[in-house]
C-alpha cells in the first residue's frame, strides 16, 4: 500500500495532522525537488481526505424543529448567524 493510499483510511484528525506536517516540510528549504514533490503529493492526499470527511459530516448534520402544527420535523441544520 502506498503512503497516499494509507491517508484514504485515516480519520479526520490524523489526516489533518499529516497535512500540517507536509506544509511544515514544504516550508523548510531543506528538501530536494523529489522530496518536495512527495511531500506535496502526500499533502494533497491529506487535504482531499479532510475535505471528503468534512463534506460527509456536513451531510449528516440535521436538526429536529417544531413545525406549525406543533409536531417535530427533521430538517437540514441551519446556522443562526444572528447569534
Amino acid at each position: 500500500m502506498t503512503k497516499t493510499k494509507e491517508i484514504d483510511k485515516m480519520p479526520y484528525e490524523l489526516a489533518f495532522q499529516q497535512l500540517q506536517e507536509m506544509v511544515e516540510r514544504l516550508d523548510s528549504s531543506d528538501l530536494t525537488l523529489e522530496e518536495a514533490l512527495k511531500a506535496f503529493e502526500r499533502g494533497q492526499a491529506a487535504a482531499s481526505r479532510c475535505s471528503k470527511l468534512l463534506e460527509e459530516a456536513n451531510l449528516k448534520l440535521r436538526q429536529i424543529i417544531p413545525d406549525d402544527s406543533g409536531k417535530f420535523i427533521e430538517t437540514d441544520w441551519q446556522i443562526d448567524e444572528d447569534k
